[in-house]
């Protein structure tokens, strides 16, 4: 993959610049769901500023009484609204894909996956979708700078500066991160969940697919409901202990560089518990972030 990015900047306005990490305090055991490991202790969220004289900035809201209540606006010191920006980064079997789905159905945002935006412009025959497919067509990887222009173009569309983006495993890379820096891109939060290397490698080597149904099992936290579903259920070849380290490894080496670009507004969840208390979690930040005078 491409390391360099040639980049224009481009007009995009940018809020909440304002230092703020978060905390870790323990609380009391909550309950796990089916697919989550045992846990012996869960965490709750705190947010602090790290800065004692952060920029003005005034939070609120809109549309509250709508069902979805989904248009939340970020108001910075410029007087000047804008929508909540979000990023989310997690590990394989983290379970970022479920908070993903319980975040843009709460807060209305446009849900970006860097793979699915992929499949959709090589789909539509666009001229980045184009370039992709020769790249994918030779067995290659698709470069940086064609990814980070297929983010930049659907970050630029109009629901996506109407209602907000949450940023899905994206920017992978430091060069992803600085070229988007470079754009002008810059999220409100950025969300990372953690979770210890063994129960992600359990949840990976435990994973099962059902070929007739699509469907996603799991040995221990998830199994079959019957006899003749587990009998036909496969495995991934690289859902192995062996390959899942490798991929743990180089994600955590990636993880560590894009940090860098966003240190003064990571938010630090536990990601080894139900997946509702992990969105208590995600979701006590980002009301606490819209509540901030």
């Amino acid at each position: 993959m491409a390391s360099a990015v040639n980049a224009k900047t481009c007009s995009f306005p940018i809020f909440g610049n304002s230092k703020r990490e978060c905390s870790l305090i323990p609380s009391p055991p909550l309950p796990i769901s089916h697919f989550s490991p045992p846990l012996q202790q869960s965490s709750s969220l705190y947010l602090t500023s790290t800065n004692s004289h952060p920029p003005p900035i005034v939070l609120h809201s809109r549309n509250l009484s709508s069902p979805s209540a989904s248009k939340f606006a970020v108001m910075a010191s410029s007087g000047q609204p804008g929508p909540l920006r979000v990023m989310i980064s997690g590990a394989p079997a983290s379970g970022k894909g479920t908070q993903c789905e319980l975040i843009t159905s709460k807060y209305g945002l446009v849900h970006i996956a860097a793979g699915d935006l992929l499949r959709e412009e090589i789909a539509s025959g666009s001229e980045n979708g184009k370039l992709a497919k020769e790249y994918m067509e030779k067995g290659q990887l698709v470069p940086d700078e064609i990814v980070v222009m297929m983010v930049k173009e659907r970050l630029l569309k109009p629901d996506s500066l109407e209602k907000g983006w949450l940023l899905d495993g994206y920017p992978r890379s430091l060069s992803q991160a600085i070229a988007l820096k470079d754009f002008g891109f810059q999220p409100d939060i950025f969300v990372l969940l953690e979770i210890p290397e063994q129960v992600l490698v359990e949840r990976v080597v435990g994973r099962r697919l059902d070929p007739v149904t699509g469907r996603i099992y799991h040995l221990k936290y998830s199994p079959p409901e019957n006899e003749e579903i587990a009998a036909r259920l496969t495995q991934r070849f690289d859902d192995t202990e062996e390959k899942v380290k490798l991929r743990l490894q180089t994600h955590n080496q990636n993880v560590e560089a894009v940090l860098s670009v966003y240190e003064n507004i990571i938010v630090k969840v536990d990601g080894s518990m139900a997946k509702e208390d992990v969105f208590m979690q995600i979701d006590n930040a980002l009301t606490k972030l819209l509540k901030q005078d």
